[in-house]
């Protein structure tokens, strides 16, 4: 019986590590997101402000499983691997947030470095900068303000490339945005080499996607991919 017992164990140890192989094959994504990318218990680090949550206030939203979430659907349904959500509801790509507050602690351009080792970054920003009514500042300027819209995302932009040289990068560019924060994006994203994706005619509560928004989130998303 021994005999047998340790070919046994030598054989389900091959099929266990060749399982675990193929399930880290897959192409592993992160994302450097706002409150749109958020839920409870899926964001790092976990100190991270959220918006959608296990039990949420029906007066603001009707998504209660993460498995409803636009990022989750896309993970699924394309066969990735979730690296990082870095996603901080509220946050502005810039360092000036809502009252004129200053949001360095929390800004895209303070998260860029911690977005682990992935092989693609679905970059989903803008909407607070666009709400917060922040100055879009100036293309190319001597001295860069990050406080203000195009200065920080162009720095951003530069730190993805920096850090992740190797990275498939993409930005989604939300629907109903202040026209010069899309085409700061835009531009900028054409500068940059990063494909802009954009959105349109997403199912909203409270300026945040529904169930049905999140999936048209994630289907416009998959085009692209």
């Amino acid at each position: 019986m021994r005999k047998f017992l340790l070919p046994f164990v030598v054989v389900l140890a091959v099929a266990a590590s060749l399982a675990v192989s193929a399930r880290d094959s897959r192409p592993g994504v992160s994302i450097l997101g706002d409150s749109y990318s958020t839920f409870q218990g899926f964001v790092s680090p976990d100190t991270n402000y959220v918006w959608y949550f296990t039990v949420p206030n029906p007066e603001l939203t009707d998504v209660s499983d993460v498995k409803q979430t636009w990022w989750q659907q896309l993970i699924r349904d394309k066969g990735l691997r979730l690296v990082t959500n870095n996603s901080f509801s509220g946050a502005t790509i810039c360092n000036r947030g809502y009252n004129g507050e200053d949001y360095s602690d929390r800004s895209f351009l303070t998260r860029v470095k911690d977005l682990g080792s992935p092989d693609m970054i679905l970059i989903f920003g803008g909407t607070n900068d666009s709400w917060a009514g922040v100055e879009v500042g100036e293309y190319d300027s001597a001295n860069p303000d990050y406080y203000t819209f195009r200065p920080a995302l162009d720095r951003m932009l530069t730190l993805i490339g920096d850090y992740y040289p190797a990275t498939e990068v993409k930005f989604i560019v939300n629907s109903e945005l202040r026209p010069e924060i899309t085409e700061s994006i835009l531009t900028l994203c054409g500068r940059h080499g990063v494909e802009a994706i954009m959105l349109k005619d997403i199912d909203k509560q409270a300026g945040h996607p529904t169930v049905k928004g999140m999936t048209q989130i994630a289907t416009q998303v998959a085009r692209h991919l």
